[in-house]
């Protein structure tokens, strides 16, 4: 299949794997990618998911233009695909679990808007990006371009859709778009993963559900927000955490 799952201990690996092809998206790919998303979700065994190419060298050059060109001048066609990339997408940024990016090559176009939906993004020095619409007359979504805009703020934003123009890793490190710049891409986040799984897995989502509510435009505490705080004192993971401060030892999280 052109994307797929492979499970490696508590990290599941989310694969690309189109490389005739750049890892262009089909529909049939936008379609399948949220059950592939939700699959890794549901194991209680992953903590931690990785997106990335099965093949090094690239990442995900965006949708099929020879079919979208083709498709796109059917109005029930063009909606199916809105639907589907829309829905990727939307599952991609509020998945439970953390996902990371693992960028090795081109990130463009929907690529791009993939590596932004996930928490973090790890990519090599033959990494290169850019959000490309006004290359072909069309409008970024506002969900998306609320995602690239939270990433590297409204300035660097409208650079990158106004110019079209693929940005090098270095350059997309230093304004925000990455986090870590690494010429083994799938290695060191692989490593990440592995530090966030041995991490409280209460923690780390409860902290990204309450990021997520940051950049959803909450500010303050609600009765909600008040009670996670509260309960994890009451929880079996505070309490594992305390015994190995105290025994000077790892804590082991169920």
């Amino acid at each position: 299949m052109s994307v797929r799952i492979e499970k490696q201990g508590a990290v599941a690996h989310l694969l690309i794997d189109r490389a005739e092809k750049r890892n262009a998206f089909t529909q049939a790919m936008w379609e399948e990618f949220p059950l592939l998303l939700g699959e890794a979700m549901a194991d209680e065994t992953i903590k931690v998911m990785l997106l990335r190419s099965a093949t090094a060298g690239t990442f995900c050059a965006g949708a099929d233009i020879a079919e979208f060109g083709v498709g796109a001048l059917d109005p029930e066609w063009r909606a199916k695909n809105q639907a589907a990339i829309g829905r990727a997408q939307y599952e991609l940024v509020r998945a439970e679990k953390p996902v990371i990016a693992a960028i090795d090559g081109d990130c463009v176009g929907g690529g791009c808007g993939l590596s932004i939906a996930c928490d973090l993004r790890v990519a090599s020095s033959r990494a290169r990006f850019g959000i490309t619409p006004a290359k072909l007359g069309l409008v970024y979504s506002l969900h998306d371009t609320k995602l690239l805009v939270d990433l590297v703020g409204p300035a660097q934003a409208k650079r990158i859709l106004f110019t079209a123009q693929l940005l090098p890793a270095d350059e997309a490190q230093r304004i925000g778009l990455i986090e870590i710049l690494d010429d083994d891409p799938v290695t060191a986040a692989v490593s990440l993963a592995e530090t966030i799984a041995a991490a409280s897995s209460h923690s780390v989502r409860n902290t990204k559900r309450i990021v997520r509510r940051i950049l959803d435009g909450q500010a303050d505490d609600d009765a909600e927000t008040q009670a996670l705080f509260g309960a994890a004192f009451l929880g079996e993971d505070f309490q594992e955490g305390v015994s190995a401060f105290l025994e000077k030892r790892r804590a082991v999280f169920k």
